[in-house]
């Protein structure tokens, strides 16, 4: 039962990584389409300078909102530990 208790400790903080990496890597993917797609359509004439700043001014909101969120659950994140860093590099790598 110690065997199989020291197994889950070390998977927990593996597979808590691959998840975060996979939506990190994910969420910083969509950024990148995001920013490309408002390039083209403010380029193509379809966005206004001032359309894209106010989309800009709520993209900081929420950024803002979603940043304070991520500060209060940190600490249920076990980000010291090397299984969770192993997790995390192999999310951001296959995810």
């Amino acid at each position: 039962m110690v065997v199989l208790d020291n197994v889950l400790a070390l998977l927990g903080p593996l597979v808590i990584g691959f998840l975060v990496g996979v939506l990190a890597k994910r969420v910083l993917s969509l950024a990148a389409v995001l920013i490309a797609l408002f390039i083209a359509l403010a380029a193509l004439g379809y966005l206004s300078p001032d359309q894209v700043t106010a989309f800009l001014k709520q993209l900081g909101y929420a950024t803002n909102e979603a940043l304070a969120y991520a500060t209060r659950i940190k600490n249920a994140i076990p980000y010291s530990s090397i299984t969770f860093l192993i997790g995390l590099a192999l999310g951001l790598w296959k995810g």
